[in-house]
């Protein structure tokens, strides 16, 4: 049997650690995109099609996108044509963004956000990304920690200036209702919906992640 190849992009300030919780079986092979240096002013479908470049494309390959890794995702699937992708607390569409972000987009305020706010994971942040257990609490303060909070600055200017409504084919979205950062109320209609999950349900709910994509793949 012919092993599964799934890609994972990691959500914006993450990395592959928020995914370690899913764990799949023997024939699934893993292989975690990682981030690249953006260009000065590069759109997100633009960066979407450089970090594609290092998927193969001679196999047939499956997308996992989280969050921000979700959008990336979406590009790559309207060029690449992936077996399946799966949208994890993300959506396909600039529609689905709540409309204080467009507000946000129009007066450019993330360019005021000041980058050594980026780094901190103060208890706020943690609660609106979904972090409740003590194990959850201490990966996400890691992950902002590690995380390039100039590269977080340029991905928020994608993120609100991303005017993306195309679905790509064979595509999953999966989002919690208890989530946050991408408001449910907010979202374009979820294939599947996690009752009460967060926006960091890819670890707080890895096993019914896990079922839903090895039940398509």
């Amino acid at each position: 049997m012919k092993n599964k190849t799934v890609y994972f992009i990691s959500g914006l300030g993450a990395d592959r650690r928020a995914f370690r919780k899913l764990i799949f079986p023997p024939d699934f092979e893993l292989i975690h995109l990682e981030w690249i240096s953006p260009h000065p002013n590069e759109s997100l479908a633009d960066y979407a099609a450089r970090l594609a470049l290092s998927i193969d494309t001679s196999v047939p390959f499956y997308l996992v996108g989280l969050s921000f890794g979700g959008m990336l995702a979406t590009e790559i699937a309207k060029e690449l044509n992936p077996v399946h992708t799966f949208l994890i607390s993300s959506t396909t569409s600039f529609k689905g963004l709540p409309w204080y972000y467009h507000a946000a987009g129009k007066l450019r305020l993330q360019k005021l956000v000041p980058v050594s706010l980026l780094k901190k994971g103060n208890g706020i942040g943690l609660k609106l990304l979904g972090a409740k257990t003590p194990e959850e609490i201490t990966l996400l303060k890691q992950l902002v920690t590690a995380s390039d909070p100039y590269f977080m600055k340029w991905a928020l200017t994608c993120i609100l200036e991303w005017r993306n409504t195309e679905r790509p084919v064979n595509l999953t979205h999966i989002h919690g209702t208890a989530d946050n950062i991408l408001p449910f109320r907010f979202t374009t209609k979820p294939d599947i919906i996690i009752k009460g999950g967060g926006h960091f349900m890819v670890y707080a709910n890895a096993t019914a992640i896990i079922k839903i994509i090895t039940s398509k793949c």
